[in-house]
């Protein structure tokens, strides 16, 4: 906790009394006095040590405040760097000085747009995908026939490399084709959403997202296809992220640039409506931490730094040679870039160029093409199904065989890829020495790369979590998490690494969903491995990258979307909060109200009971996943069968079929999670039966790439409908997540960009809290950023990128706030452009 300022300022003060005095301090604490229900407030009462007050209290008490005119505005970075009333009024702007005034309306109302060119959008965008299908089952229905014409095995196999080749190249080729075609070269430019033109650009991100050369992120290929869209990208330069930008042609990557992973840098958002495209510059040796967001019209100079969990507001430019980090940026003196050069690399890259591509059309693309024809050839149960006629809706036989194949196929390859998890990246650790710098794209890279491919399977994460089951999960893997304190809840259904075997936790550490370790050190020639070591009795919010580096230790509170620091003295006993980061208490005397369920006999009853709790939701979670694969291949093998009549037409109304069933599975497995009720606004231990309520939930939700082909369609706006949430008209959803459906509101005309999320929940150490939350008419909230539960946003208000909008925060209309913690921004950073 910061307290200095309290000493610092009692030296000016005019007396040592500790009532309030005349003017901003008395009225502040009556207002507070208001909030937390006492007659009286000492102008020297600690809020939360002296008055037992916490972050969802002192929020309402900054939104009251905020909407007095004699008062200045507060947030909730200046209550807990001054958390007292004395503090607070010395440390706020001169009474004299007016607050901030929002935005105007005109710059941030919602551009209007009619019911009938939303709807004429969206039967177009219907339409394209259709038409989409139809190629890909066209392009299908070639090469199977082709294929199952080769005369014996290696005639098969031959086959498959020629096709396949043929059909990935196609693959990779029609997003760059239909890009130039359709657009030309971007230009920054607003578009209106629902337009036209918008339909244009969907078409290109669909495309440009779908292409099978994202998967090579990371490598040159990934250089060269961003090249072939049009950008700018230097020699040498490291591009990690898979979220593959669309604007290619306003984009600029100087020589030896890094781009860490899940970077958002697409050159363009969405506000109030429009679509608004603009360049991202990154000069030469430029380094991108983490989980970072550059906004549209942002620079960083040659030899310049933005740390992780860090992001550029549109405008900002990092000057040459400077390390900046935080939401928005700042100058920092924290070194991200830790690995320097290893000197060229052009041999290491042209033949693991050329390797890679040999593994994917000698191995993955014939197998993939291929495998299929061989199976149908060879099993007599379905070569029969592919005879002429379409007579197997009729036949007993027909769905005894589709039970067979969908248990086969789902319990087989989760048995075989579990064993195949916990043995073969331990083995191929054994050539990765830590601490070790070895040179990109050589033997040890490709190694790396595998040991993270393999160990970051998000099935098992999501099977094994929330349970204590995780931890033994985990420990397969190769985390280091003796000795453990088991929780129940030690880690969420999120957790991913570099590498498994270099990270570690403390005991007694409870960690939500979102955990990132991050522990491989790159430069654009060269990377390490390090030990990532979270310490004892620490909790961990959502959505946290944890570098090699972090500077925490023992008893820590690093709250959701905090930057890490990895300088300084080590953090202990303290709570983290923001980014940058800043220290607030590491608990709040209302969590302590459960102290008693977590010891002794009632302590392991309780546990047990949640284990009991946890396996049901596993098995259901199981039965949930068997019946999507159950319904993949009874529409797979019904296509099958009406092949020989109706051939690529049949495919595509298999994909069809597919995509449809794929979204009421997800609606009905997340319905039936609570017995078709909602979820409530909870208050309660993570050992009552509440919150195993609500691990259910979490558990059995779709993960976002199921329904991610309908993100920029109004088809978004009915699965939002028909999970539970209370949705206006005309929502544009550009790829946001939502925990609890049903607790959220959304007013019409809303924007919600990607990597945005809306989590009516959060949990501190063994407490869990949830509540309501509302997105008023026109908002827009910005990519990467967090809306946190028990906020109201007003209409027209505006969220920045990589926000962090924190519980219980009231946003007036049209308002613009940014930052994390967000507060209101000033003009200089939200003035239109």
């Amino acid at each position: 906790m910061v307290r200095k300022s309290v000493e610092v300022l009692a030296a000016v003060a005019a007396d040592s009394a500790t009532t309030p005095g005349g003017g901003t301090d008395r009225i502040l604490a009556e207002v507070l006095a208001g909030v937390v229900r006492v007659e009286h407030v000492s102008a020297d009462s600690h809020f939360f040590d002296d008055l037992g007050a916490d972050s969802m209290v002192m929020a309402q008490f900054c939104a009251r405040v905020r909407k007095r005119a004699d008062l200045p505005s507060i947030s909730m970075k200046d209550v807990y760097q001054h958390p007292t009333i004395r503090s607070l009024t010395a440390a706020l702007e001169p009474p004299s000085v007016a607050p901030v005034e929002p935005a105007a309306a005109s710059g941030t109302a919602a551009t209007p747009v009619s019911t009938r060119q939303y709807v004429l959008c969206g039967t177009l965008q219907v339409l394209v995908m259709c038409a989409y299908t139809y190629v890909l089952a066209l392009g299908f229905h070639l090469s199977f026939d082709w294929i199952s014409a080769g005369d014996g095995l290696i005639a098969a196999y031959l086959r498959a490399v020629l096709a396949g080749g043929a059909t990935f190249l196609g693959a990779c080729v029609l997003p760059i084709a239909a890009k130039w075609a359709l657009v030309g070269r971007w230009r920054p430019q607003r578009i209106p959403i629902w337009s036209l033109a918008y339909l244009r650009f969907w078409v290109v991100k669909s495309l440009v997202t779908l292409n099978p050369l994202v998967l090579f992120a990371g490598s040159p290929i990934y250089n060269l296809y961003l090249r072939a869209l049009g950008a700018k990208v230097g020699r040498d330069v490291l591009i990690l992220s898979r979220r593959a930008p669309t604007c290619t042609d306003l984009l600029t990557v100087g020589d030896g640039t890094v781009i860490r992973n899940h970077t958002f840098f697409t050159c363009y958002r969405a506000v109030a409506g429009m679509l608004q495209t603009g360049a991202v510059t990154l000069g030469r040796d430029v380094y991108v931490g983490e989980k970072s967001v550059l906004d549209i019209e942002t620079a960083m100079g040659d030899g310049a730094q933005l740390g992780h969990a860090s992001t550029l507001h549109e405008g900002q430019a990092v000057p040459a040679g400077e390390h900046w980090h935080g939401s928005p940026g700042q100058p920092t003196r924290s070194d991200y870039r830790t690995l320097g050069s290893a000197g060229r690399t052009t041999r290491r890259k042209v033949t693991h160029t050329l390797l890679q591509l040999t593994l994917w059309l000698l191995v993955y693309v014939p197998v993939t093409s291929g495998g299929l024809a061989v199976l149908f050839a060879e099993v007599p149960a379905l070569n029969a199904v592919i005879e002429p006629g379409g007579q197997a809706l009729t036949h007993r036989s027909f769905y005894v065989t589709v039970l067979v194949t969908s248990l086969a196929l789902f319990f087989g390859s989760m048995l075989l890829s579990i064993l195949t998890v916990v043995t073969v990246p331990r083995v191929l650790n054994l050539a990765i020495k830590p601490d070790r710098v070895y040179p990109l794209y050589g033997f040890h890279h490709s190694i790396h790369r595998a040991i993270v491919r393999m160990t970051n399977r998000r099935f098992f994460v999501q099977f094994f979590g929330d349970s204590s089951y995780i931890v033994g999960y985990l420990r397969c893997l190769g985390y280091r998490l003796k000795p453990v304190v088991q929780t129940g809840s030690n880690f969420g259904t999120d957790v991913l690494h570099e590498n498994p075997y270099q990270s570690a936790v403390g005991s007694g550490t409870v960690i939500a969903s979102g955990l990132f370790f991050v522990n491989t050190d790159y430069s654009s020639t060269s990377f390490r491995v390090s030990r990532a070591t979270i310490g004892p009795r620490n909790f961990l919010g959502n959505h946290i990258v944890y570098p090699a580096q972090g500077r925490t230790g023992a008893n820590c509170l690093l709250a959701t979307k905090v930057l890490v620091p990895i300088d300084g003295e080590v953090r202990e006993n303290v709570g983290l909060l923001g980014s940058p980061s800043f220290e607030i208490p590491r608990s709040v005397a209302r969590d302590n109200k459960f102290q008693h369920l977590m010891a002794g006999d009632e302590f392991r009853r309780r546990l047990a009971a949640k284990n009991r709790h946890n396996l049901r939701t596993m098995a259901y979670w199981l039965l949930a996943h068997w019946v999507y694969a159950f319904g993949l291949t009874l529409f797979g093998l019904l296509a099958a069968d009406f092949y020989a009549d109706l051939g690529s037409v049949a495919i595509a109304l298999g994909e069809i079929s597919v995509i449809v069933f794929t979204l009421l599975h997800v609606v009905l497995t997340e319905r039936a999670a609570l017995g078709f009720r909602g979820m409530q606004p909870k208050y309660c231990s993570i050992y009552q039966e509440g919150f195993w309520e609500s691990e259910r939930l979490f558990k059995m939700q779709a993960r976002p790439g199921l329904h991610s082909a309908f993100v920029g369609t109004p088809i978004q706006s009915w699965f939002w409908r028909m999970v539970g949430v209370r949705l206006g008209r005309r929502l544009f959803d550009d790829g946001c997540g939502m925990s609890e459906k049903n607790l959220v509101t959304i007013g019409d005309d809303v924007t919600l960009n990607a990597g945005s999320t809306i989590q009516c929940h959060s949990q501190e150490d063994y407490v869990f809290k949830s509540d309501r939350t509302t997105v008023g008419s026109g908002c827009t909230i910005g990519v990467g950023a967090l809306v946190h539960y028990g906020v109201a946003m007003g209409e027209g208000a505006v969220l920045a990128p990589d926000a962090f909008l924190m519980k219980g925060e009231e946003v007036p209309p049209y308002a613009r706030w940014g930052g994390n913690p967000a507060r209101e921004m000033r003009p200089a950073l939200t003035a239109d452009r």
